[in-house]
């Protein structure tokens, strides 16, 4: 315990699946936890049930929300990048809306949420946290938009982190790569499909190790990555995936 003790986290979509798993295991640690998504009734629900978090309605797609956020914080040690939607459908059943909305949130979000806290963390270092997914790294034919833009989460986070070490701003920047996790976004993507039993089965298939993660198993490994544990670490690609990208 007491892993993140003094320090300040920001997290994206943190009131729910993945993002609430990583609020609370940042809070058991010591750390005071910024609690950011578009959920004010889930995301101030959780704020009240842990000591020192609080909740901010930023959209992150909006730069002038993000830079709204930031300047309620005093600083900022720790950010993740969570906040995302899955776009279900390939290439050719996936719209041009759909496609840049899938973009604006996972991408463009991510890209705001970076830049705007270097300011904030350059002068003490801090940590950036990316959730990617192993649609980053490999890719899914009915996942065309969102492997797109995990791919893209993925080479944004080397770019900054090599910036960020080229300046000696002590700031760390790497990206998560979660498998398939039993959180409501998946539970979403279920919905959008004519046969959710036969796509979940195969998922499941997909991972040596038979089963879909959980979410504290991928916020054990934000855990890490937030602490000053993983002080010679940047730039890097941790796949929390039950062996699915063997």
């Amino acid at each position: 315990m007491g892993r993140l003790n003094g320090k300040i986290a920001f997290v994206t979509g943190g009131a729910s699946g993945l993002g609430e798993a990583m609020v609370r295991c940042f809070a058991a640690e010591g750390a005071a936890v910024v609690i950011a998504d578009i959920d004010e009734t889930a995301g101030g629900a959780l704020a009240r049930q842990l000591d020192g978090a609080r909740f901010i309605r930023p959209d992150v797609t909006q730069e002038q929300q993000w830079l709204a956020a930031f300047a309620t914080c005093e600083r900022v040690d720790v950010l993740v990048n969570n906040a995302g939607i899955t776009t279900y459908g390939s290439i050719e059943d996936v719209s041009l809306e759909m496609f840049r909305h899938e973009f604006e949130v996972d991408v463009v979000g991510v890209f705001l949420g970076c830049k705007h806290v270097i300011p904030l963390m350059k002068g003490a270092g801090g940590s950036i946290i990316n959730m990617s997914s192993l649609c980053g790294v490999r890719a899914q034919a009915e996942l065309a938009a969102y492997d797109a833009a995990k791919a893209a989460v993925t080479h944004l986070t080397k770019s900054i982190a090599l910036h960020c070490a080229a300046q000696r701003y002590g700031i760390r920047c790497n990206s998560i790569h979660p498998g398939t996790i039993d959180t409501p976004i998946v539970r979403k993507v279920l919905a959008q499909v004519e046969n959710p039993d036969q796509v979940l089965a195969g998922w499941i298939a997909g991972h040596p190790l038979a089963r879909l993660g959980r979410p504290e198993e991928v916020a054990a490994m934000a855990l890490y990555l937030a602490s000053d544990e993983s002080a010679f670490t940047t730039g890097a690609e941790f796949r929390v995936d039950g062996g699915a990208s063997i």
